[in-house]
């Protein structure tokens, strides 16, 4: 590792906050002293969980903190949504209209369905609590008292783990009426998807939460002045909670001093394909995809690099000359062309068949369609045959003009984001790789002979 991160990872100790590593993991905030056992309310403790929630009413000593301290300071943290947005998460909440007379709702969602992302179950998995205190610390700074967390229905051993900790939290008096002895009242509920991906769009999932089909919602009106039940309702990410406490406890200037300016913090990144340590890894934002890579262990067999797409199977690939000149955090894998996303990092070696990939990603897209706009449902299936029929050699000349065509035909057309997902990594293969694809249908073989 260079010494440069181990460097900053030092002011994390040094500040008080625990770090540790593991053989895939380097965790300097979320994941920080955990070894899968040690998930109980107990053990949160311990590590100074529910810390924060008593600092901002005022349990601590202190005097408490105002709800506008509390958006400020994360504002301060430049802390952005983790779920692939990357929305300034103290703006987002700044949305919230406190004054509402009526009920108001705060939602986690946690609906991860985004081919090679695993981060949120495991910070659920192995630091519920922390998802806890960072929801109710949010709620409290939006005069919220009712939540709900959206737990994608695949991963039910997970699903229990966070019901466990919620009972735990009720129990302790860190949730429900009159919390830790305030005013503060706030009631938090889980509630699983049943694994349709289409519902880890924002507005998609508030349907399924209010028992309808998951279909995405026309925008305006956004859920911040019509959500859940149509009332407002804040949505925020597992991971972006999760960031929560550690900006109360240490303050926001030293959340955004962990990062890049515009880019606080760190973030955990889900690596994926041939590395020799695939796993969640939490690094600071800004940290080079080449030290990234070496934390993963290398090239899995020595092998060379040949693409990455850097954010979940949506976003655009990179060729490997791009990749590792750029830093990982969303202002600079923008610029290179794609999006941070999710913090999925998908990596290729030169065994792999850019047209090969591209058929199951686009498989995978029509699959998820959820049918609602014509240009999704029927531009998804259009792109997975044409790339079908080139990988199965009966491509056609046309076929790499006419994939763009329709790509162009579905982005920016759809009432959610899923339509850009399946275009997207269409677009960016052919921009890079075009020269597999033409190989492909010149020579109806693939060009990388030791594809497996």
């Amino acid at each position: 590792m260079s010494a440069d991160l181990n460097q900053l990872l030092s002011r994390f100790a040094a500040s008080g906050q625990e770090t540790c590593f593991h053989d895939r993991h380097i965790n300097p905030q979320i994941y920080a002293g955990l070894d899968g056992k040690n998930w109980s309310l107990k053990d949160y403790e311990a590590r100074g969980g529910y810390q924060a929630l008593r600092k901002i009413l005022g349990q601590d000593g202190g005097e408490g903190l105002t709800q506008d301290q509390v958006i400020a300071t994360v504002k301060e943290s430049s802390l952005r949504g983790r779920g692939g947005a990357g929305f300034p998460t103290g703006l987002k909440w700044s949305f919230m209209p406190r004054q509402f007379p009526g009920q108001k709702y705060l939602v986690c969602n946690s609906d991860e369905g985004e081919p090679g992302t695993c981060k949120d179950r495991d910070i659920m998995q192995f630091n519920p609590h922390i998802v806890i205190e960072g929801m109710a610390i949010a709620a409290y700074a939006m005069g919220i008292n009712v939540g709900y967390n959206y737990i994608h229905g695949e991963i039910f051993q997970t699903y229990e783990r966070f019901e466990a900790a919620l009972e735990e939290a009720r129990a302790a008096g860190y949730l429900g009426d009159k919390i830790m002895g305030s005013n503060f009242n706030f009631q938090l509920h889980a509630s699983h998807g049943f694994g349709a991906y289409i519902c880890g769009e924002e507005t998609a999932l508030l349907e399924s939460l209010e028992g309808k089909k998951g279909q995405p919602r026309f925008k305006p009106p956004f859920p911040a002045s019509f959500g859940l039940y149509g009332k407002p309702t804040t949505i925020n990410n597992t991971e972006t909670f999760a960031a929560v406490p550690w900006i109360i406890r240490n303050g926001g200037q030293a959340y955004l001093e962990c990062g890049k300016p515009n880019n606080g913090g760190t973030k955990i990144f889900s690596i994926s394909g041939d590395v020799e340590r695939p796993g969640n890894y939490e690094i600071p934002l800004g940290t080079s995809f080449p030290k990234l890579l070496e934390l993963a262990g290398g090239m899995r067999g020595g092998r060379s690099l040949k693409a990455v797409i850097p954010g979940g199977s949506s976003a655009p690939v990179l060729p490997a000359n791009i990749m590792m000149d750029i830093t990982m955090d969303y202002d600079s894998i923008a610029k290179a062309g794609s999006m941070l996303g999710s913090g999925a990092v998908i990596v290729m070696d030169d065994t792999r068949c850019m047209v090969k990939s591209l058929q199951r990603l686009s498989y995978f897209y029509s699959h998820e369609s959820c049918g609602q706009c014509t240009p999704c449902r029927e531009g998804t299936g259009w792109l997975w045959r044409m790339v079908d029929r080139i990988e199965n050699g009966q491509g056609r000349a046309s076929d790499l003009d006419l994939l763009n065509s329709v790509a162009d035909n579905i982005q920016g057309r759809t009432i959610c984001a899923l339509g850009d997902a399946a275009a997207m990594p269409v677009r960016g293969m052919i921009k890079h790789f075009r020269h597999e694809f033409e190989y492909h249908v010149e020579h109806k073989t693939c060009m990388v002979p030791a594809y497996v």
